[in-house]
């Protein structure tokens, strides 16, 4: 029995007590588009269907099919299959419907409560990087943040991962405002940013506030860039800060799963 004779067989009519039925054969060769997303290049058919754990012969029709639809095309010198203009269009009308500020926003409640302090969203605004929404934590201790309060670019956990992944000459115009010319010349500070784009994760403590720590990090779109902050703050006798703490860990999840769902690429994938 083929697949699709197994999708419209009689045990999967509509008064099924199952989850609702989906047609098998979409499902697996849909397969190899996911590769083909995952990988980000064009590929051998052998490769291709390994990946997508098929074999060629399983794999050829799917392809056939798709390159008519136009969601894969075959390169003509090579023989190598990619994503075709349909795909492509797609992929381009998904990121234009997506808001990634109400995707963040959405996912504040939560990330809070996993956390355990204050956390915020911010995203670069007239003066800088500007917090927009900010989600109390359930410790006893609170830590005051403002929507509209525009952060430090050298002192905050948030500033300085739009330093890191921010255009230079909109970073160096705003460091210059903050009174901070040369920042970016400033080899400690280099460091600290070459740290942030390493770890995915900027760390301060007791730098602009006494007793204060915080932890930030970077969310972003299908182009690779930077388009929002996620950040965590709280006392620095109870918010443990480093890249490999727990809050990091939860900080780094989130904005991995809203960086995927705003079309980045997953690490390994380029």
């Amino acid at each position: 029995m083929d697949d699709l004779s197994r999708d419209l067989s009689p045990a999967d009519d509509e008064d099924s007590p199952r989850t609702p039925r989906g047609i098998q054969s979409v499902e697996v060769g849909g397969q190899l588009l996911k590769v083909l997303a995952r990988t980000g290049r064009r590929m051998a058919l052998k490769d291709l269907a390994r990946a997508a754990d098929m074999t060629p012969a399983k794999a050829h029709p799917y392809l056939v099919s798709f390159g008519k639809l136009g969601l894969i095309e075959q390169d003509a010198v090579s023989g190598h299959y990619g994503l075709g203009p349909l795909a492509m269009q797609l992929g381009l009308i998904s990121l234009q419907q997506v808001d990634p500020v109400r995707l963040a926003i959405a996912e504040l409640p939560g990330l809070a409560q996993r956390i355990g302090y204050t956390v915020s969203a911010s995203v670069w605004g007239d003066n800088g990087p500007t917090i927009i929404r900010v989600e109390e934590g359930p410790t006893t201790v609170y830590v005051a943040m403002r929507h509209g309060t525009t952060a430090s670019v050298r002192h905050t956990a948030t500033g300085k991962v739009f330093a890191a992944f921010g255009p230079r000459e909109r970073i160096a115009a705003a460091l210059v405002a903050d009174g901070h010319a040369g920042a970016l010349d400033d080899p400690a500070f280099a460091a600290e940013l070459e740290a942030v784009r390493t770890h995915q994760v900027a760390e301060v403590t007791d730098q602009l506030l006494p007793g204060i720590s915080a932890l930030a990090t970077p969310v972003f779109d299908g182009f690779g860039q930077l388009v929002l902050c996620l950040a965590v703050i709280g006392p620095s006798a109870t918010l443990r800060t480093g890249p490999d703490s727990a809050a990091a860990g939860h900080l780094r999840d989130t904005a991995r799963s809203l960086s995927q769902r705003l079309g980045a690429a997953q690490a390994g994938e380029r």
